[in-house]
């Protein structure tokens, strides 16, 4: 870290995570470096996180989503974007609600004795508390959040905005109040929308039973899954065009155990083929039967209360759970003899995702969102050029099949923690008047106790975080529409379709212009995480062992878009080697930079082929990676990073490095020290967004401009350093120290171990890169003798290898087995053979020459060419060793 002005230029000899996290991030944001700058000029780039639950922990889910954003954010500030990345939090209802009464039942309390406003102060109490765990996650995880702008959904700017969504929704007839069959949870006591009911596939039963005829001629047969509920039956219903019960439209059945005499009505909905032909009408406890029971003017009969006990609709069944009344009722209608058969069946059973509870459709009065014309906007959104970019893009379809199929939406909630819903009732004439504010009189109106659904704030969060209603203000002039939300396929229904059509309704242009879906992050065995497995893992616990940087590294790069992703505490292991080694070149770098400045990097010196080599390979991993990102292919991002540091640079480059370095040639050092600085200056840029504590702590060491890493430019392609030409000698040369070390360790024979090399070159370029890289191949090859020739005889009795433009021999007299590396010659030979099978048959085929792009053809016929030089060669050694 810089102290008073002054660069540290060297690194501590061991890497350790704890110690280059702790306070860094204290730094970043008391440095203001994560901040927004409106004033800057620079053209805008928004995320806003999706906000976190303020119930609990965040888990590896959470880590995973706001890891990806950080790499965004990171990656367009350092690009020159006036990066905003709002955080915020959100209220959760159900959720919260009922944590805080989990808590005030453990004191011997309920909500009920505190009384809405004491509760309502519990409440805020636990918001305090784990919005302030939640930020220390946050800080642990390295995000680069603008906390100058933190919202919550319910602090006052965004309940504005909650109720002018509202009352203008509702002026618009698109909110509406009435009486229908709702999801009800009955253990949170509160309706749930559709999205919140989890189907389960559980044991239940058919029970068979027949209604007597009121008129005593007979019986009619129906069967349910739900015997509680007859009591509450109205009607029984039979198809208008069955012949079986045509003769009994109109008349009556006697419901058993009530007494009530109920109509046989016709109606298209019951299926003449499905079981008997005949379905029991409850029109107050199922969606489909409240609509029959609406075309025949049915009574509605509730027979339960909201806890799921019997009322006093039930009759002597008054006051039972539902499924203790189930149990007793079967048994009075079997020795009634109504109910003579009962059939196992495996059926879908919807629970509420909150509690667990069995969801109970419920006859009640709520508010709804009319979502048939806000549906029809979003759709037609998709088809023009604004529309939202699902990314991977099979993802647009969920949405819109969701969207093309929507029911309206139940929005009240029979909390108390959450956004009361802006309605009040006069006390006396029973009116409803929905406003921002209560009315002029309004000792006179009652507001409803219900408050929203909590994604109806959700919705919102694009915008209302931006400080809209007020479309005129700065902030949502700039900043919206945002450029990217990043979340998981499992809440494209819950969240991102309800910000879309929001977005679109209440300002005109969609809320985001890209949609980043991943997946959902599983145990090592690709079962889903659960407490009840017990196969859960703390993010903090991760980095508390291995750091946030290998944690983000692995979580960003473990998947490509839209898949799962499984954690392994293995390749988290292995990214904190990669951490290492990336280190330990770094302390290499700079204690051998011997005090270099920023401004005394200079690149014109002569270069080596290694130098080339390595500033071309920087070039094209600047493009690669910039290209693949901006595409959100951090999977591929992270592999091109990771050959590149650990491949090229620290084993190649920091090898070849070191001749220079500890030669005589002044010249050749001050070029080497230039180039190690810029490489590393920009490698650790160009992984500053993936890993962004070491390469702080790192690029505070090197030499360079700027307080931070955070607000230093992203590194762009110089084409003035790349020399494909030398970068090329030096793959041959690469090509060559591989093969000779391939070779030593096939025969046993250590490097320390002089041996002569030979090289037989095929054309006049391979000779000149290897005759002027000669220093190279006797410093990695350890030859005896080095001869490097276009006329050269095969030695007798030596090992060989084929790069592309030379063979190598090596004499190995006494150590080589004939047999063996005929056998091995034959090996290759049969390798060669396959690559060139491959290739032909790709050139053969005229669709993939007419059809395939000039650059990827070309690039077939020079593999061809290289690999049929091979295959001659082995074949040619083949034959040489053969006359041996």
């Amino acid at each position: 870290m810089e102290q008073n002005g002054q660069q540290e230029t060297s690194l501590p000899t061991k890497y350790d995570p704890q110690s280059i996290e702790s306070g860094r991030y204290e730094w970043w944001v008391n440095g203001k470096f994560f901040e927004a700058q409106p004033e800057s000029g620079k053209e805008p780039y928004t995320i806003v996180i999706p906000p976190p639950n303020v119930t609990g922990k965040l888990h590896l889910g959470h880590a995973w989503d706001t890891t990806l954003q950080d790499i965004l954010i990171r990656m367009k500030r350092m690009q020159g974007y006036d990066a905003l990345w709002l955080p915020g939090m959100d209220h959760a209802g159900i959720a919260t609600q009922a944590k805080v009464e989990g808590k005030l039942k453990e004191e011997g309390k309920s909500r009920y004795d505190l009384g809405r406003e004491k509760f309502l102060e519990e409440s805020w109490k636990w918001k305090e508390e784990y919005a302030g765990h939640i930020r220390q996650q946050w800080a642990k995880l390295g995000l680069g959040l603008d906390y100058s702008r933190e919202r919550f959904t319910l602090d006052q700017g965004l309940s504005e905005a909650v109720r002018t969504v509202f009352v203008k929704l509702y002026e618009k007839g698109l909110i509406y109040r009435g009486e229908y069959i709702i999801n009800w949870d009955p253990q949170t006591k509160t309706a749930l929308s559709d999205i919140e009911v989890i189907y389960k596939d559980v044991q239940g039963a058919f029970y068979h039973m027949r209604y007597p005829l009121a008129d005593g001629t007979g019986s009619i047969e129906i069967a349910t899954t739900r015997p509680e509920t007859m009591l509450g039956d109205t009607a029984v219903a039979v198809h208008p065009e069955d012949e079986r019960y045509k003769h009994l439209i109109g008349k009556t059945v006697k419901l058993p155990i009530v007494g009530r005499e109920i109509p046989i009505v016709a109606d298209d909905y019951v299926e003449m083929d499905f079981g008997s032909g005949a379905v029991k009408i409850t029109p107050a406890h199922d969606p489909n039967d409240f609509e029959v029971g609406n075309r025949h003017g049915l009574e509605r009969v509730l027979v339960m209360n909201e806890d799921g006990s019997m009322n006093e609709r039930a009759g002597k069944y008054q006051g039972m759970d539902r499924f203790e009344c189930r149990k007793q009722i079967v048994k009075d209608l079997q020795e009634m003899g109504v109910l003579f058969e009962i059939e196992e069946h495996m059926h879908s059973v919807g629970h509420s995702e909150r509690s667990g509870a069995v969801v109970e459709p419920y006859l009640s009065t709520q508010w709804f969102v009319k979502m048939a014309p806000l549906a029809e906007a979003a759709v037609e959104l998709q088809k023009g050029e604004d529309k939202v970019n699902f990314v991977p893009e099979r993802f647009e379809k969920t949405y819109l099949n969701w969207m093309e199929n929507i029911r309206d939406w139940c929005i009240s909630r029979q909390l108390w923690w959450g956004h009361q819903i802006p309605a009040w009732y006069h006390k006396e004439t029973g009116e409803v008047y929905v406003g921002m504010e209560a009315p002029a009189d309004a000792e006179n109106w009652k507001q409803d106790e219900d408050v929203l659904d909590t994604w109806f704030s959700s919705a919102l969060w694009p915008f209302s975080t931006l400080n809209w209603p007020d479309e005129e203000n700065e902030l949502f002039k700039r900043y919206y529409p945002t450029d990217a939300l990043v979340t998981g396929y499992d809440i494209i229904f819950f969240w991102v379709s309800r910000m879309i059509f929001q977005g679109l309704e209440f300002t005109g242009e969609r809320p985001f212009d890209d949609v980043l879906i991943h997946g959902l992050v599983r145990a090592e065995d690709g079962r889903k995480m659960s407490k009840s497995l017990g196969n859960g893992v703390d993010p903090m616990d991760v980095i508390d062992q291995y750091g946030a940087d290998s944690l983000r590294y692995f979580l960003a790069t473990g998947s490509s878009p839209g898949q799962d992703l499984r954690f392994s505490n293995e390749k988290v292991e292995s990214v904190w080697n990669f951490a290492n080694k990336i280190w330990n070149a770094s302390r290499f770098a700079l204690m051998n930079m011997d005090g270099l400045k920023y401004e005394e990097i200079d690149l014109t010196g002569e270069k080596s082929a290694a130098d080339a080599w390595i500033l071309t390979r920087l070039n094209e991993t600047i493009e690669t990676v910039t290209k693949l990102a901006d595409k959100y292919e951090f999977g591929e991002v992270g592999r091109a990073l990771y050959n590149f540091i650990w491949d090229d640079f620290c084993d190649w480059y920091i090898e070849m490095a070191k001749l220079p370095l500890y030669g005589e040639d002044e010249a050749a050092k001050k070029t080497t020290r230039s180039i190690l600085a810029y490489v590393l200056d920009n490698t650790m840029r160009l992984l500053h967004p993936f890993m962004p504590f070491i390469t702080e702590e790192i690029w505070q060491s090197l030499p360079h401009e700027g307080e931070s890493i955070v607000a230093a430019k992203w590194p762009v392609a110089d084409p003035s350093l790349s020399d494909e030409q030398r970068a090329g000698d030096m793959k041959t040369l690469m090509d060559v120290i591989k093969a000779v070390r391939n070779i030593r360790a096939e025969v046993n024979t250590p490097m320390s171990k002089k041996v002569a090399l030979a090289i037989r070159t095929h054309d006049d370029s391979t000779q000149a890169a290897l005759e002027n890289n000669r220093g190279y191949i006797e410093r990695f090859c350890n030859p005896e003798t080095l001869n490097i020739s276009r006329d050269l005889a095969a030695p007798d009795k030596s090992m060989s290898a084929v790069v592309t433009g030379a063979e190598l021999f090596m004499p190995l007299e006494g150590l080589i087995n004939i047999e063996e590396e005929l056998a091995r010659l034959e090996k290759e030979l049969g390798k060669w053979q396959s690559e060139l099978k491959r290739v032909e048959g790709k050139l053969s085929n005229e669709r993939f020459v007419s059809k395939a792009p000039a650059a990827v053809v070309e690039e077939e016929r020079a593999k061809q060419k290289d690999y049929q030089e091979k295959y001659d060669s082995v074949q040619k050694r083949i034959a040489e060793l053969k006359e041996i």
